[in-house]
């Protein structure tokens, strides 16, 4: 892609998609409104988050913080009690911090221009773009995975690291499509038609709107454009998850505040080598512990590793001297301590038979 966008591709481009977004476009919940708050929640859910499962969530999140000031002045553990259900729980950390940011530094009001939206935590390039762009109709440039593929296609690029969504061509042909017409359409057209007809196996290119400009079509090369990633290990942990269980009540502990499931609520983990290790680490003597039995397994992927957890329970009859440091709860069986609980808390209750 050359340094200056081809202005003609350009204004090709943004006739074709602009009528095609308004005849086909999927009705979500969050293209409902022009609220920059609540556009910025929806995209801050969407990242690495499939539609499906943000569509049950967003809706009881704004009832529950409907305004910036409401989710700025909510404890943390509301935020992600709230959240719970849908991982990477940073981003609602994030969100709880740049909500505050937004109150203490624009009295509420989510700014509209890109420079102001970047200085937000949490915020970055694209959904700058995305609120900029939906929320406030500006020709601010969003580009993300779905945007980076039309792209590559249409414009035929064989380099891999100019079809990435960092690449700046990219940035530069996304703005040119944003002023030859309404952003706020055109913005939402280019992820659509990435997420529902340019997509990334067997994308249907009879269906798109702009074939007739794309190079990749036309030299058949959709199968290999943009350029497969090679699939790179997830490491691996094996752990234990001890479900102690004393007067019909379970231990929890509080995850530490950095890491995988930051501040969130979790079974006791300790390594797993032909039976629970480390034991010392969570009680002061390990020998009040009964009998250790595996009630079951449970296998968790996150973005960048993957648990196996063996499930251990023991019913001991009073509450063992704990070693750990940090907060604990004894929850009742159906009940759940304050700030909600990740999914893989969910399956590790489920496994225990809590």
């Amino acid at each position: 892609m050359t340094e200056a966008p081809d202005s003609a591709l350009a204004t090709a481009l943004a006739a074709g998609l602009a009528p095609w977004f308004e005849a086909s476009h999927r009705d979500l919940t969050w293209r409902r409104t022009a609220d920059p708050y609540a556009i910025w929640v929806s995209e801050i859910m969407l990242q690495q988050t499939r539609v499906e499962t943000v569509e049950r969530y967003y809706a009881d999140f704004l009832a529950r913080f409907p305004t910036v000031e409401a989710l700025a002045d909510a404890e943390q553990s509301e935020v992600l009690e709230a959240w719970s259900g849908l991982g990477y729980y940073r981003r609602a950390r994030l969100l709880h911090k740049g909500a505050q940011h937004v109150r203490d530094t624009f009295g509420g009001t989510v700014p509209g221009d890109g420079a102001s939206l970047l200085g937000v935590p949490g915020i970055g390039k694209y959904t700058a773009g995305a609120i900029a762009s939906i929320a406030f109709d500006k020709p601010q440039p969003l580009v993300d995975g779905n945007v980076a593929r039309v792209l590559s296609r249409v414009c035929g690029i064989d380099e891999p690291k100019q079809q990435d969504a960092t690449a700046k061509g990219h940035w530069r042909l996304t703005e040119a499509i944003l002023t030859r017409g309404r952003p706020r359409v055109l913005a939402q057209a280019l992820m659509e038609l990435g997420a529902t007809v340019c997509t990334p196996k067997s994308p249907r290119c009879e269906a798109c709107p702009i074939r007739d400009h794309c190079n990749a079509l036309a030299t058949g090369r959709t199968a290999t454009i943009p350029a497969p990633r090679k699939k790179v290990a997830q490491p691996l942990d094996r752990l234990c998850a001890l479900a102690v269980v004393s007067r019909k009540r379970l231990l929890m502990i509080k995850r530490p505040a950095t890491g995988l499931l930051a501040s969130m609520w979790c079974l006791p983990l300790v390594t797993d080598e032909d039976g629970p290790t480390e034991l010392g680490t969570v009680f002061e003597d390990a020998e009040v512990i009964d009998r250790w039995s595996r009630v079951g397994a449970v296998r968790h992927v996150f973005t960048h590793r993957i648990w196996e957890l063996s499930v251990c329970r023991a019913n001991v009859p009073k509450r063992p001297a704990l070693a750990l440091t940090g907060e604990v709860a004894w929850v009742s069986p159906g009940d759940r301590p304050p700030g909600g609980i990740p999914s893989v808390t969910t399956k590790l209750l489920n496994a225990a038979g809590f």
